[in-house]
């Protein structure tokens, strides 16, 4: 192996990737956690290490040259090896004291885990934890987290998953907007009735009338991701929302919809990370202890 041919800072290949893939200098310095005229010299540093011109301006982006396009994945190849290596290394680590990355859903982190973080750093003061709170999954192969807790299992063969339990919904509203609706025997019976939604597709939509329903997007004039604006709302008599029992039927201005016709969803939930962590004893110790407060939930 020939070193002195690597003749430009691996460090600021990263700085290309993520620039490539953020579109724009400000994004990019964002993401890295650097200032835009750092992230602009390093990038600058690489075009002249390289000999080469990477990015052209296109307004406010940065547009790909047809060099900068031929080493992308170059460098996407670098930044999963790199991933890699530090998992595997993560992996190796027997010190208790560190910091270990929880990615939860805003009902789970808002709801359960206040409770659970807090009795494991009372008997655990040596591990730091951050929690990042997102209903989509984070990836855990990129080091997005450590642990995750989703309502679907993982099928890559290299994360481990654990079932913490299954989680019932229904359909909540209050006594009030509920009060207003028929007494029905069916589900297709009911047209004139307004679910708060989670987004403009069609999944919520075709699920309800898979089931026998018979709604359109008319049923669906509120939508927000965030649920507890959705929870918000629904207590202004704006709509019905999808709820796990253990929250709305604690929740005293809820009124299970619909009860005599059964719960609407089940759901999974599963305790994930990454099989190279699973050996950090950390990270196993993290994933033991909220696997064990979830079961006395």
């Amino acid at each position: 192996m020939n070193w002195s041919s690597v003749n430009f800072d691996w460090n600021h290949t990263r700085t290309f990737l993520v620039t490539a893939e953020e579109g724009t200098l400000s994004a990019a310095a964002k993401a890295l956690g650097l200032t835009q005229p750092t992230l602009s010299r390093q990038v600058s540093a690489l075009e002249a290490a390289l000999g080469i011109t990477l990015f052209e301006r296109v307004g406010q982006r940065l547009v790909l040259t047809d060099s900068g396009m031929e080493l992308l994945e170059h460098a996407r190849l670098m930044r999963d090896a790199a991933l890699q290596f530090s998992l595997s290394a993560t992996g190796q680590s027997q010190q208790i004291e560190g910091s270990v990355i929880v990615s939860a859903g805003e009902l789970d982190a808002t709801f359960r885990l206040p409770k659970i973080i807090a009795k494991l750093r009372r008997e655990e003061p040596g591990i730091d934890i951050e929690v990042i709170v997102t209903n989509a999954a984070s990836d855990l192969k990129r080091r997005e987290a450590d642990i995750a807790i989703r309502n679907f299992r993982p099928k890559q063969n290299d994360l481990i998953a654990k079932k913490l339990g299954d989680e019932v919904g229904w359909l909540y509203g209050t006594k009030g907007y509920l009060a207003q609706l028929p007494q029905i025997t069916h589900f297709s019976e009911l047209s004139d009735i307004q679910i708060i939604g989670f987004d403009r597709s069609n999944t919520v939509l075709d699920m309800l009338n898979q089931q026998g329903w018979q709604l359109s997007k008319q049923n669906f004039k509120l939508i927000t991701s965030f649920q507890l604006l959705q929870l918000e709302l629904c207590k202004e008599g704006m709509g019905l929302i999808f709820f796990p029992e253990h929250l709305g039927d604690k929740d005293p201005r809820l009124i299970r919809a619909f009860e005599h016709m059964g719960p609407v969803i089940r759901l999974p939930i599963w305790l994930v990370c990454h099989q190279e962590l699973r050996t950090s004893l950390r990270v196993r110790r993290v994933f033991d202890f909220i696997a064990d407060e979830f079961s006395r939930l």
